[in-house]
């Protein structure tokens, strides 16, 4: 995007109301059978798709932040996969202590006129490489790692799905209408409501867990999901573009379609590690 450029430059107006719905759809329904698949076999099947995952968001912060996407662009999505491939080889805190080293070098690489902008993209990088990584660790667990991840995923795809459908049936009060003026309290209402029943019917279906008793830790998960939406659309307020990049069909870019995931991924992970049981059995 060239400077003064508006953001919506060189892109169709987006079609309104439901009209997109059927390329979202059909967009979301492909990658989750890749995701579901690797989920599944785990391993060096879910690793490396996170390693792949966490290397195409850190190009995507390195060109939206810098603008450009050089040696220390290559470093950062170096750094995003090297965290996912070493947290399943070795450990959840190897992986992270690769990642610092990796980073070390952006700081020495960040010219002084673009220095808020590449430090920026370093710390957005840094962040992506944890949450990936965090999957990865979550997915690690022999007793219910594919139950864990796999519900993440269904409680943040029923908070987009619930947000999608409140929002534009009910409409209503903007939610944070400085930085995303199409999120509104209803969508917000209407995930949390969707992601609640998702979460509590999987996990009771799966493990069961009682209703109540992972109701309030789904619907936790949604707001922490919306919480990832509304920064990653700060930041590409801030930057001044529409989408991360053009990469998914009627999604934008992996980081648009990831957010939600990332925080809630982490958030789970964090708290499993620290209380030492699985979030599937919270």
């Amino acid at each position: 995007m060239e400077p003064g450029e508006p953001a919506d430059a060189g892109r169709g107006p987006r079609k309104g109301g439901f009209a997109d719905l059927r390329q979202r759809t059909l967009t979301a329904l492909a990658m989750s059978v890749v995701a579901i698949a690797a989920v599944g076999v785990g391993d060096w099947a879910f690793a490396p798709l996170a390693a792949l995952i966490a290397a195409g968001m850190g190009w995507e912060l390195r060109r939206m932040t810098a603008g450009e996407f050089d040696l220390a662009g290559w470093l950062m999505g170096a750094a995003g996969a090297g965290a996912c491939l070493l947290t399943q080889a070795l450990s959840y805190r190897y992986g992270l202590g690769w990642l610092a080293l990796c980073l070390i070098p952006l700081a020495v690489m960040t010219r002084s006129e673009a220095r808020l902008a590449r430090f920026t993209a370093l710390i957005g990088t840094v962040y992506v490489a944890i949450a990936c990584a965090a999957l990865v660790g979550l997915r690690d667990d022999d007793l219910y790692g594919w139950e864990a991840v796999l519900w993440v995923a269904l409680t943040v795809v029923a908070t987009d799905i619930g947000g999608y459908f409140a929002g534009r049936a009910i409409g209503g009060p903007k939610l944070w209408p400085a930085v995303s003026p199409g999120k509104t309290w209803a969508g917000l209402g209407g995930g949390m409501a969707f992601a609640i029943v998702v979460g509590a019917v999987f996990s009771s279906a799966t493990s069961g867990t009682l209703f109540h008793e992972v109701a309030l830790v789904s619907a936790v998960m949604a707001v922490v999901a919306q919480g990832g939406d509304l920064a990653e659309s700060a930041l590409k307020r801030r930057c001044g573009v529409k989408d991360s990049s053009n990469l998914i069909p009627g999604h934008g870019g992996l980081l648009d379609r990831m957010d939600g995931l990332l925080a809630a991924g982490m958030v789970a992970a964090l708290v499993s590690f620290l209380l030492g049981q699985s979030v599937f059995i919270w």
